[in-house]
């Protein structure tokens, strides 16, 4: 597959439905409901339900079992998986049920990100890279500690490893027992005071350096402080009470013996732990040099664009791959358990990754740790929030808005020219909760207009949005069911009708499907499109030179009404053309830089839609073919593009085309 999806995520922030708040103690045993079943191909809603309850009881009965405070595990779980328990399907780095138990020999992945698919990353056909070699996967005498925690646990609790991954009771107590070993092993008692248990919390998730390690508790102890309650995937309500004067002892962390990682140089935001691990840049045979380009911006060139991606790699993986100089770069690698980011590329620097070279030379690329294959894998919480972090950090220094039309999916770049889009990677797909993301940036999407505002906002309800899909752990083979932030696209207002279908990805007409990486008929929370009509619970948008049909029920909205600038065909235009890449006119090019084609993908603007507008940006190309960047050079032309959600992937359209006018008129 062309990018594994992150997946299950609630959208408990949401502003239509928030649910964390602090409450009181009382309130605790009162909050859990049905847990269920946990099998990931679960029969029905009434099939093994436990008892309502089931989940806090867990907690509640670990905590009297191995001494370790209630609010301690809640915590720590709540950062690993915000007590969800995935149906006992694994994280992207191998980490089973609330606890997030790790085992990757149990199911590690056999290709890193870029290593699978025909997708060039670098994306520049004036110098295309070289194919690189899949590494193997990582052997099981490797795989350090921190990804085997699940072994430990059934060694101190006695359970099995298949109880630990399958039985969310049996997983909280795995990971009390942990917690309670670590505890003794720091030489600290068993203490009722959760202020006692910051060492072995910080040592949980086995961070390598102080920075991670403290960091992860400090966010425990936040979330401890704040209080938490949410109802997880499987219907559990769950609650944490809030704790405001609590305080950790902090000096504790240095009972865990780690080492300091070198933060000298990288560009983050103090409340996340960051190392650099910079990417070579080095001359290698012939012409070619690697693995990515010295630039200078902002001066050089407006960084406009955060792109998102997972590696399908362990951390350790990928740190390998984006050392080597005939490889691909990006930016920022996330790890999963702790959160910690590592600088490869400073953002003055154009990394390659995005497969669109104008995008490349536009934007920042983070890879966030996963080697599991199935796109129904999940993220951790603390990845979630030190990426959000990252992501707010840098739309803030670099003058980036947050907002959909810059803060992109690696599935919403598009494709350079009508050959390169069958070959585009689809991470992080369509289980990444988007609207969770959003929230922890402090940017929730909520509506901007009324019912005629003549725009809306995609933003289905995570949890309770399920809708099939296939190919997660084998083709045609349908994926555990679980929420989703993406809507599926029909070509009139019925579930019977067909999909709309995506020229690019099919030349030949064929239909689009429910592939799990099928991104032809997907529209994802956050998007925005102009309304092409509105008939019962059914609303359609223009999308990919066609009017596509959504469900979007009055009683469950999968999205919410907008307000702002679209584009059309300027009068008299019956069609425009719509391109991958702004780049100039010829007559810009100097001599010695060879023209590039503008290569207007296959598709068709028509007149009488609109599309929603995003920045109007001037025509630019980068020339980098050599080693020495003083024979680099940025080309800008006369010609402006606008920035327009066309389809699941961004496209863009020449502003001598187009009139802007409000979604409303």
């Amino acid at each position: 597959m062309r990018g594994s999806a992150p997946r299950p995520w609630t959208a408990a922030l949401r502003p239509r439905r928030r649910r964390r708040a602090a409450f009181s103690a009382a309130g605790v045993l009162a909050s859990a409901v049905l847990l269920l079943p946990l099998a990931p191909e679960a029969a029905t809603a009434t099939d093994r339900q436990p008892r309502s309850g089931a989940l806090q009881q867990a907690f509640a009965e670990a905590s009297r079992e191995y001494g370790v405070p209630q609010s301690v595990l809640l915590g720590v779980s709540y950062l690993q998986s915000r007590w969800d328990a995935h149906g006992g399907a694994p994280s992207v780095t191998g980490g089973y049920g609330p606890m997030h138990l790790t085992d990757a020999a149990h199911a590690l992945a056999e290709a890193p990100h870029h290593s699978d698919g025909r997708e060039d990353a670098r994306g520049d056909g004036a110098r295309p890279v070289p194919r690189s070699v899949r590494p193997a996967a990582l052997p099981a005498g490797e795989v350090p500690a921190r990804l085997r925690t699940l072994e430990r646990a059934a060694q101190v609790s006695g359970l099995s490893r298949e109880a630990l991954r399958r039985d969310p009771a049996a997983n909280v107590k795995g990971g009390a027992a942990l917690l309670a070993a670590a505890q003794k092993r720091l030489g600290l008692p068993l203490s009722e005071d959760p202020a006692d248990w910051y060492g072995a919390v910080a040592g949980y998730p086995g961070s390598s350096d102080t920075a991670s390690a403290a960091a992860f508790a400090r966010d425990v102890f936040d979330v401890m402080r704040s209080g938490e309650r949410r109802t997880t995937d499987a219907g559990q309500r769950v609650a944490l009470p809030r704790s405001p004067r609590l305080a950790g002892r902090t000096e504790q962390v240095r009972r865990l013996g780690l080492s300091a990682a070198p933060e000298e140089g990288t560009e983050c935001p103090r409340t996340v732990a960051c190392e650099a691990i910079p990417a070579p840049y080095e001359k290698l045979q012939g012409d070619n040099y690697g693995n990515h380009d010295l630039a200078d911006r902002p001066v050089s060139q407006k960084t406009e664009f955060i792109v998102i991606h997972d590696t399908e790699g362990s951390w350790e993986t990928t740190i390998k791959l984006v050392k080597d100089p005939a490889y691909v770069s990006w930016n920022y690698t996330v790890r999963s358990a702790d959160g910690h980011i590592a600088q490869h590329v400073p953002t003055k620097d154009v990394a390659w990754h995005a497969g669109n070279w104008y995008v490349n030379s536009k934007s920042v690329g983070i890879e966030h740790e996963g080697f599991l294959a199935q796109p129904d894998a999940w993220y951790t919480e603390e990845m979630y929030r030190t990426s959000a972090r990252l992501v707010r950090h840098l739309a803030q220094q670099l003058r980036i808005p947050l907002d959909r039309r810059h803060v992109l999916g690696h599935d919403n770049v598009p494709g350079t020219t009508p050959s390169t889009i069958r070959g585009m990677h689809t991470d992080p797909g369509p289980y990444w909760d988007w609207a969770h993301y959003f929230d922890l940036m402090g940017r929730p999407f909520h509506p901007t207009g009324g019912a005629s505002g003549g725009m809306v906002t995609i933003l289905p309800d995570y949890e309770e949005h399920q809708i099939a899909y296939t190919g997660c752990t084998s083709p045609a083979k349908p994926c555990a069911p679980h929420g989703s932030g993406a809507v599926r696209l029909h070509t009139a207002p019925s579930e019977k009708a067909p999909l709309v279908k995506d020229a690019g990805l099919r030349p030949d007409g064929s239909a689009t499907t429910i592939d799990v990486n099928d991104t032809g008929a997907r529209a994802s929370t956050g998007q925005q499109f102009a309304v092409a009509g509105r008939k019962g619970s059914w609303t359609a948008i223009w999308y990919l030179g066609q009017r596509a049909w959504f469900r979007n029920p009055w009683s469950q909205p999968t999205a919410v009404n907008a307000f702002g600038p679209v584009v059309t065909p300027k009068e008299g235009l019956e069609e425009i053309a719509v391109y991958g890449r702004a780049y100039p006119e010829a007559e810009a090019y100097p001599p010695g830089v060879p023209v590039q084609a503008l290569a207007p993908l296959p598709y068709k603007l028509l007149a009488g839609q609109a599309y929603a507008a995003g920045p109007r940006v001037r025509s630019e190309y980068l020339w980098a073919k050599t080693f020495d960047p003083a024979g680099h050079k940025v080309i800008r032309g006369k010609d402006a593009y606008y920035e327009i959600q066309f389809g699941h992937r961004v496209a863009f359209v020449k502003a001598s085309d187009v009139t802007v006018r409000p979604s409303n008129e």
